[in-house]
């Protein structure tokens, strides 16, 4: 009898250590995820996380198993950025008396790796700790800064959701578009700390102008100077700095 209990114990402080070598969220401090790694299994598709119960068998095998041990917090990028508003150069010397149709401004991005996505990413780009995950994630923060400033400066955003954007407002095709570019991430946000912009209404009504003055340019051009037989005045001659006279 003093034998079977004595195995008994063995067996019950073999399983005891069992169960502690193969529990792996130990190894996951508070607010951090660990990714699982083995040389037998590869790497392991469950996120571990703190406080939440995971057991392995493969982490019993000696030297099997690593945890790259990870922290998701917010990602904050800042943007400084000017430009002019599109054909603003040629609007601003067509109106002269020093008209100035640039723009700028000073704003932050942020947004928050998506936890499920972590184990992928991982995987996929060969991460092994906190710094390299860092790394990647100012990647993203300048991919996202590049689309931005894209969409802010492409001659096809029309001037009235530029001003939007410029004043604050938020976008919602802007935040879609980052969305969709990178679903690897969430709570993305980007706010306007200070802007320098144009008068939008100025610029819109200089660029009607400067459009008609071009088409009665084509008219003189293609040969119509003359209209029911008398000659037909043509605007004034546009110089090169864009000035009328």
């Amino acid at each position: 009898m003093k034998k079977f209990f004595i195995t008994l114990l063995i067996l019950t402080a073999l399983c005891a250590a069992a169960f502690f070598f193969g529990w792996v969220q130990f190894s996951v401090p508070p607010g951090s995820y660990g990714v699982i790694s083995s040389k037998t299994h590869g790497v392991d598709p469950g996120l571990v996380r703190s406080g939440e119960f995971r057991w392995v068998w493969y982490k019993l095998i000696p030297t099997n198993v690593q945890i790259a041990v990870f922290r998701i917090e917010p990602v904050k990028f800042h943007v400084d950025f000017n430009s002019s508003l599109p054909s603003g150069d040629i609007y601003a010397s067509f109106a002269g008396l020093g008209t100035d149709f640039s723009w700028e401004f000073k704003g932050e991005i942020s947004f928050t790796l998506d936890p499920k996505e972590l184990v992928p990413i991982v995987s996929k780009s060969n991460l092994q700790g906190q710094e390299e995950l860092d790394a990647y994630l100012q990647d993203i923060a300048l991919n996202i800064e590049v689309t931005i400033l894209r969409i802010l400066s492409s001659a096809e955003t029309d001037s009235l959701r530029l001003e939007e954007i410029l004043a604050g407002n938020p976008d919602e095709e802007m935040e879609k578009e980052v969305k969709d570019q990178f679903p690897q991430i969430r709570d993305f946000s980007f706010v306007i700390q200070s802007a320098k912009y144009p008068d939008f209404v100025l610029y819109r009504q200089v660029r009607l102008l400067y459009e008609e003055f071009l088409a009665k340019q084509r008219i003189c051009n293609g040969g119509h100077g003359k209209k029911g037989g008398k000659p037909h005045r043509c605007p004034v001659s546009f110089q090169r700095t864009g000035a009328l006279r």
